[in-house]
């Protein structure tokens, strides 16, 4: 690759990413039993998947917070350069077939725009274009090295770092925020089983088949194993949706069968607007006076929920569980207040969780949108 070190481009230096980092060695050699991490394609840590009976970890490299992790396998096929910027205070080993590096000079580059800058598709698409022609299209180590980037000053670098951390504040706040909630929620729930007897739902459901024989409704949806509407991946004609059946806010729908899906897959309609599905769902409301929908909808998230109706499921060809064993299903019906708690504090976690993802959505749009802004300026 042609080099362009130190040269000026619309007042931005573009310099070689090899002067501006130095490669770590640390290994292991105590066998400490430091958590084994691995980098996923969104350039996050994970526990390694790997199986690590009988490997010797003394091999393993340490990983210390302010440290690059790099691996130049298969960044062609993956259109993807794997490289993470650890910042945790706990130590860490990685396989032997990472790389580990630092910044050899941090008030010139700094670490978090350093790896701003690999964290764009643009950065991922390059490293496409530059792996080598093997079968896993490797980008090795020192072709990784000769990557220019552009070098803005200090500052310059400071507030976009400066913005990239306030995203990700707010995504880690708020995603610490919702696995505590979530649980409170369903240890809720299952303390009401042993302080009100279960009912069966079947007095406080009303079945649904209201079609879209106008055909004026077009947003066709499906309902996920997560338990939420996702628009389907079937080919539908949108001209013809006149046996789709509507859901209107509120509403819950369920596919009656549960072989493939292996739980009882069941939404509740909150996008806002009506939607239709095929004609084989069912769609239901509650009678809000005595239970409602997203109190029975946190039930029908319950992993036992997804045991019950796979085992009182039937059919030899095709296992399902019907109307008629839905308005059978028995749940714990505590008073409306108490219903409606449990879901509020659900609200908070799930809001909580879509705050975490927007943060996260927009550090990927403005981030690279403001190097970019920076590089032309």
């Amino acid at each position: 690759m042609e080099r362009r070190n130190d040269m000026e481009v619309d007042d931005v230096k573009w310099v070689r990413l090899g002067d501006y980092i130095e490669q770590c060695d640390e290994r292991n050699s105590a066998s400490v039993n430091y958590p084994v991490i691995g980098i996923n394609r969104d350039k996050t840590f994970m526990p390694t998947v790997a199986n690590l009976d009988g490997v010797d970890i003394a091999k393993y490299k340490i990983v210390t917070k302010g440290m690059f992790v790099f691996s130049g396998m298969q960044t062609g096929r993956d259109i993807c350069i794997r490289i993470g910027l650890y910042d945790n205070e706990q130590l860490a080993l990685v396989s032997p077939a990472y790389t580990t590096f630092v910044i050899n000079d941090d008030k010139k580059v700094l670490p978090e725009y350093f790896f701003m800058y690999f964290n764009r598709a643009e950065s991922d698409r390059y490293g496409w274009f530059i792996s080598d022609s093997s079968v896993r299209s490797n980008l090795d180590w020192p072709r990784f090295l000769d990557i220019e980037i552009p070098l803005p000053s200090p500052d310059e670098q400071q507030k976009m770092v400066n913005v990239w951390k306030a995203f990700r504040e707010i995504k880690e706040q708020n995603e610490a925020k919702v696995a505590p909630l979530m649980q409170v929620c369903q240890s809720y729930i299952q303390e009401l089983k042993y302080k009100y007897p279960k009912q069966e739902i079947g007095a406080y459901i009303h079945r649904i088949d209201e079609r879209n024989s106008d055909n004026q409704i077009k947003e066709v949806r499906s309902v996920s194993v997560s338990k939420y509407f996702n628009e389907t991946n079937a080919k539908v004609d949108k001209n013809n949706l006149s046996n789709y059946k509507i859901v209107r806010e509120n509403q819950i729908s369920f596919v009656q069968t549960t072989g493939n899906e292996k739980c009882l897959c069941a939404a509740i309609n909150h996008l806002g607007f009506p939607i239709v599905v095929t004609s084989v769902n069912e769609v239901f409301e509650t009678d809000e006076k005595y239970l409602l929908a997203d109190y029975l909808h946190l039930i029908f998230r319950r992993a036992e929920t997804d045991r019950y109706a796979r085992f009182n499921s039937w059919g030899s060809a095709r296992e399902t569980f019907t109307w008629e064993d839905m308005v059978r299903f028995a749940i714990p019906l505590p008073p409306i207040e108490i219903q409606r708690a449990i879901v509020n504090i659900y609200k908070c976690a799930n809001e909580a969780k879509q705050i975490a993802e927007e943060a996260d959505r927009l550090s990927r749009e403005v981030c690279p949108a403001l190097l970019q802004h920076v590089i032309h300026s």
